[in-house]
């Protein structure tokens, strides 16, 4: 049962999380953390820090991971298979059809009316890891560590992986 879950977790996601990986990790969090409980919201904010500064998809390597964990190598590739074949089907059956209908207008304009809606996702995604920092580390950590954070990205434009390996640090010297 417990690969049917972890395939169920992984897939849906994977079907309708229209937008990249980016765009699914609120719904792979929904799955595994609200819905199965294989993670905390803590531990959920943990790996997708660490898979952020990784080479490489994240809901791929959450997915391995997380199947992993869950139900050892076999549930790795349970889950990374329910990750990979929604795109897969789709890009093997879909592709043509959008690439004959890719000027369109109204495909145009069906694609820019999702944006907004993955934005909410991730706005709602990050909001959670705000409260969870701000109970866990405190406000002036939490503040401080995304004030940081913004000016690295936004006006040095450093690239987020070394972002999320100088709050790993700081947090493994100052904080642990």
């Amino acid at each position: 049962m417990v690969y049917w879950h972890l395939f169920l977790a992984f897939f849906i996601p994977g079907t309708v999380g229209y937008g990249g990986g980016p765009a699914s990790i609120p719904l792979i969090q929904k799955e595994v953390v609200d819905r199965y409980g294989w993670l905390t919201m803590e531990e959920f904010g943990e790996l997708l820090a660490l898979g952020n500064t990784l080479p490489g998809p994240i809901a791929t390597k959450m997915a391995g991971y997380i199947g992993y964990e869950v139900g050892g190598l076999f549930g790795a590739f349970v889950a990374l298979f329910a990750t990979v074949a929604p795109s897969l089907i789709a890009m093997i059956f879909l592709l043509g059809l959008l690439n004959k209908f890719k000027n369109s207008p109204k495909v145009k304009r069906m694609t820019a009316l999702i944006r907004p809606t993955i934005a909410v996702l991730l706005g709602v995604l990050a909001y959670q890891f705000f409260v969870t920092s701000w109970e866990g580390v405190g406000m002036v950590q939490t503040v401080f560590l995304t004030g940081a954070s913004f000016l690295l990205l936004e006006k040095w434009k450093i690239h987020p992986a070394y972002v999320i390996l100088g709050a790993l640090v700081y947090g493994a010297l100052f904080l642990s």
